[in-house]
């Protein structure tokens, strides 16, 4: 009967010859988390400002609400104060809104110049991963085909 070949020993060493950079990987690995820390940075800061300004939206409608439901002593000053309500409620609703779209705009101008920066890193350690490489198997095949000679 015949035994199956065992191909670690042959994957080992292939992978032996293979021209693997741990520094580029380890460095590569470190500028990922750091950009992922300052991804979150910019994601946690939006998310505490809009946190701030829902908060204070909602305090200034339960004050408004709150002046709202006081006893009038006309019937007419009843639909006065919901129509004043109502404006105020308007005019908070796009200030705050304004408010979340300012929030909104810095976040996304941060990330974008995040990227940028992150993609120029990116391109100038690939090259030299690509141009250490290059140097690596050339000077292999090289060793190779003296040894074949």
């Amino acid at each position: 009967m015949q035994k199956a070949q065992d191909f670690t020993k042959v994957m080992q060493d292939m992978a032996g010859k293979f021209p693997f950079d741990q520094k580029a990987f380890t460095e590569s690995f470190k500028s990922s988390a750091m950009l992922s820390e300052k991804v979150a940075k910019v994601a946690l800061e939006a998310a505490e400002k809009s946190s701030e300004i829902s908060a204070k939206w909602t305090k200034d409608t339960l004050v408004k609400v709150g002046a709202l439901t006081k006893v009038k002593e006309e019937p007419a000053d009843y639909s006065k104060a919901v129509s004043d309500f109502a404006a105020a409620a308007a005019e908070m609703a796009a200030e705050n809104l304004a408010a979340f779209a300012e929030v909104a705009k810095k976040a996304q101008m941060e990330t974008v110049e995040l990227m940028l920066a992150a993609g120029k890193d990116f391109s100038e350690d690939a090259a030299a991963a690509v141009k250490k490489a290059q140097t690596d198997v050339t000077t292999a095949a090289k060793k190779a085909a003296a040894a074949v000679k």
